[in-house]
């Protein structure tokens, strides 16, 4: 079974709290276990941040079971270099997923440092932007 990484960044804990036309009203506990369900095949590991050092720590002690990264960075992917150099030392593909079509906001959302280090990115579809990533996971690991 291969194990897949999901990393969410900033105010994504509080996903059910924060704007529902763009980031779907639900919480991301009530997304993984739909991802639980639908991707039976896939064990998950879960982390959730706040903190930028924090995922990168998480990031650099990754351990040689985890096939795949599906990272939110949330509006780290416009900011952080650092995450972004973090991303570029994995050698295990990553997908970044975001709930708002990014493209369809603020001029500062259409700047995607993260993104460079990903095999791709998926935006715009809400809670379903998880489960294209798992999907699109699942197709380029076989």
């Amino acid at each position: 079974m291969k194990k897949i990484c999901i990393i969410n960044g900033p105010n994504l804990d509080i996903l059910e709290k924060r704007e529902p036309e763009f980031y779907g009203g639900i919480s991301f506990n009530k997304i993984l276990e739909e991802l639980k369900n639908e991707f039976n095949n896939f064990s998950f590991l879960y982390f959730q941040s706040n903190v930028e050092g924090e995922i990168c720590d998480f990031i650099n002690n990754f351990d040689k079971s985890i096939s795949g990264l599906i990272i939110n960075p949330g509006a780290l992917t416009h900011s952080s270099i650092t995450l972004r150099d973090c991303l570029g030392l994995l050698k295990i593909p990553v997908i970044e997923v975001h709930l708002s079509n990014i493209s369809n906001r603020e001029n500062f959302r259409k700047i995607n440092i993260t993104t460079a280090n990903t095999i791709g990115y998926i935006s715009g579809f809400k809670q379903n932007s998880y489960f294209a990533a798992c999907y699109l996971m699942q197709k380029h690991l076989k």
